[in-house]
């Protein structure tokens, strides 16, 4: 897709000149944006075009650095926090005043967070980046949201008239540690939006990690690939590698409120296989209803949701486990089963329904 070139005046920053060591990350997407394509591409291609022009005028005129678009998703970088809030400032209130034409309110919504980042040819590596991207998952088309860090830089030095709202704590996707999240107001933008879709108003009950998620990207996104094909997945590995806290990532980047929850189900503290379905209804909440069969139950429960069910650590409850996810499965057609096991060939024969196992992780 054709690129606008950057105005004479407009800032050219040098390659040695980039944003380094302490970064404020300004990232940007259009809502609805696929939805818009489908129904006028003409119009969306023009309207792309103006798009990227306004956010780079903005951004670089303003000291910044874009060091990555991906469709109409742009990721710049910034020396300080007071010169990231600003680009976001002018570029929304840029963006409101255009008319959109046929493609109707083009509504973008940014994030900015500041961090360590390893800067290498050019792109940004480390948490800081996936942490900016995890903040702009859950915000609105129109909204500016900003991190607590990155709130705190900024204060005193913020545009005229503009404020941050303090929207409280929220558990982003990266599972990490609760993020401060402000939004970025002033009069001449939007002020009310619906809730984050943080994870805390998400229907889950994904546990925070301790680590931040760093270098198995790849792996989740095999996984994410391969859940699009099937309703039964495993991954196989040796203890330790990481399955458990790749399938809670791939929970969590999956959640994006269109359906009933992602729920992790922990067998690991099962002393008897025979608790399998006491776990599983356990973690969604369901009772028993003597006489009918407690597994029963669970796929009558199922039956018209659309969920994901992660079950950890089945290698010791593998019979049980594979007899669990086969009637949940058969009986629901809407629900996804994530598995995490060491084992792969006593998997396979006690499901009794078609599975697509993965490579161990190593």
């Amino acid at each position: 897709m054709e690129r606008e070139q950057a105005a004479p005046h407009e800032v050219a920053i040098e390659r040695r000149e980039l944003p380094s060591g302490t970064v404020t990350f300004v990232f940007s997407d259009i809502e609805g944006s696929t939805e818009r394509w489908e129904r006028d591409r003409e119009a969306m291609q023009l309207a792309l075009r103006r798009h990227d022009a306004i956010l780079r005028r903005e951004i670089e005129a303003r000291g910044g650095y874009i060091f990555k678009t991906i469709g109409d998703a742009f990721c710049a970088a910034f020396r300080t926090a007071p010169e990231a809030v600003a680009a976001a400032y002018a570029t929304e209130t840029a963006l409101l005043a255009e008319d959109w034409g046929g493609v109707g309110d083009l509504k973008v919504r940014m994030a900015i967070h500041t961090g360590e980042a390893d800067e290498r040819d050019g792109d940004y590596f480390g948490p800081a980046v996936n942490r900016t991207a995890r903040l702009l998952a859950i915000g609105h088309g129109a909204q500016v949201l900003v991190s607590g860090i990155a709130a705190d830089l900024a204060q005193g030095m913020l545009p005229p008239r503009v404020t941050l709202r303090d929207l409280g704590q929220h558990r982003l996707r990266d599972l990490a540690r609760p993020e401060w999240v402000y939004q970025l107001v002033a009069d001449d933008l939007p002020a009310e939006f619906p809730a984050l879709r943080s994870l805390d108003a998400l229907p889950n009950n994904l546990p925070r990690q301790l680590t931040t998620f760093v270098g198995r990207e790849a792996d989740v996104a095999e996984i994410e690939a391969l859940l699009e094909r099937t309703q039964l997945l495993s991954i196989v590995g040796t203890g330790g590698v990481g399955k458990t806290r790749t399938a809670v990532q791939v929970g969590a980047d999956l959640l994006d409120g269109s359906g009933d929850g992602v729920w992790f189900v922990e067998f690991a503290p099962l002393l008897d296989a025979s608790l399998v379905p006491s776990a599983i209804a356990s973690t969604l909440g369901v009772r028993e209803a003597p006489p009918r069969p407690l597994l029963e139950t669970i796929v009558a429960y199922l039956k018209e949701k659309r969920s994901m069910l992660i079950l950890d650590n089945c290698e010791h409850v593998v019979a049980e486990a594979a007899k669990a996810a086969g009637a949940i499965l058969r009986g629901c057609p809407n629900v996804t089963i994530l598995v995490t096991t060491k084992m792969r060939r006593s998997w396979r024969k006690s499901a009794g329904v078609s599975t697509v196992f993965r490579s161990p992780l190593s």
